[in-house]
């Protein structure tokens, strides 16, 4: 908490990101993963806590319904800070992040959770793939000119489920990053847009490979 308050007056070192994602593609079971390694609540419980989801009827539903706000400090290696090209004060840094729905009816509470948020973190199945909600919420992104980055989800899936050849595996994530680059430059404006290129590659460091639990 004193960590926190401390890097409050830092505004450089804040960072404000909305998790955004398809309906059980593992959302608020990754933020209960970043919430633990922040060291707020215990790693045991991790994969079972669904932190952000405060409310009765979305802990019995295991859905998130209202888009739920965290603050996590996080200390940066000197190589990691390498990446930053923006000021920056110091390696400790703070993240709000916004733990938004998935599902179609609760599209209002993305929106508004991306009006606050200076990045979209898009997380994505790499077992079920791009889905319709996927680009509903990427959609949403683009239109309120935020820069997404994307996380492909359940790799513990891709790995023991479809048990494919190291090439077929590498096709299948190749794939889900042409889909959701198909829809940034669907919905984009380009290089010469406002927000320049947004389209992500795991080379420039915007995409992701984890797993929540």
């Amino acid at each position: 908490v004193d960590q926190i308050r401390a890097i409050m007056d830092k505004k450089a070192n804040i960072r404000n990101m909305s998790v955004i994602a398809h309906v059980d593609h593992g959302k608020s079971t990754l933020t209960d993963s970043l919430v633990c390694k922040a060291g707020i609540i215990a790693g045991a419980r991790a994969d079972e806590t669904r932190f952000t989801d405060t409310r009765k009827d979305e802990q019995e539903r295991c859905i998130t319904i209202k888009s739920t706000a965290i603050s996590l400090f996080y200390e940066l290696s000197e190589n990691d800070l390498a990446f930053i090209k923006q000021s920056k004060d110091g390696t400790g840094f703070l993240i709000n992040l916004i733990d938004s729905p998935g599902h179609v009816d609760f599209s209002s509470e993305v929106t508004a959770a991306l009006r606050v948020t200076d990045g979209a973190l898009v997380v994505v199945d790499c077992v079920s793939g791009v889905c319709v909600q996927t680009e509903t919420v990427l959609r949403q992104a683009i239109a309120e000119r935020i820069r997404p980055v994307l996380m492909m989800n359940k790799m513990d899936r891709a790995l023991l489920e479809l048990q494919l050849e190291p090439e077929a595996l590498f096709r299948t994530f190749q794939r889900i990053v042409e889909n959701v680059n198909v829809i940034i430059s669907t919905y984009g404006e380009g290089e010469t847009g406002p927000m320049g290129n947004i389209m992500i590659d795991p080379v420039l460091g915007t995409v992701g490979f984890g797993s929540g639990l």
